[in-house]
């Protein structure tokens, strides 16, 4: 009996200090939460190296994507599809958040454009700007895509 109240002692005891041992550990990757790098120096020449293109279309949505080579600045960034219905009048904006890897040469953009009608053609261009609204000056040519 005394042998059974040891181990069941034992056991509660290493069951109290695990979450200790565990908290005491750091991750040397991630960086602490209120630790925030600064920006990295912009690229002199920023341009696209893949796209722009459609990745897909429905009927009132679509999810334009494109890659560029990393334009640096502030890790936060926006991927910014202007589009509309009239080439020569692109007058709506859409949006998508990205965090640049810092150690990649290059960044993937996709943005999903909401609010879209049923079986029509809509003419885009792509750019990409800094949390802070500053563009990165990457604007594509125009494109088009038709929904379903």
């Amino acid at each position: 009996m005394n042998g059974l109240l040891v181990r069941v002692m034992v056991t509660a005891a290493a069951m109290m200090l695990w979450p200790i041992a565990f908290a005491s550990q750091t991750n040397p990757y991630k960086a602490k939460a209120t630790e925030e790098l600064p920006p990295m120096n912009k690229v002199a020449h920023i341009q696209i190296t893949q796209g722009p293109s459609l990745e897909t279309a429905y009927s009132n949505w679509a999810i334009i994507r494109w890659t560029s080579n990393n334009p640096g600045g502030s890790d936060e960034h926006f991927g910014i599809v202007t589009y509309g219905t009239d080439p020569k009048n692109l007058s709506e904006t859409a949006k998508s958040h990205i965090r640049l890897n810092r150690n990649h040469p290059y960044t993937e953009f996709r943005v999903r454009v909401d609010g879209l009608h049923p079986r029509t053609t809509y003419y885009y261009t792509v750019d990409s700007m800094e949390g802070n609204g500053a563009r990165d000056g990457v604007k594509s040519p125009v494109r088009s895509f038709t929904t379903r």
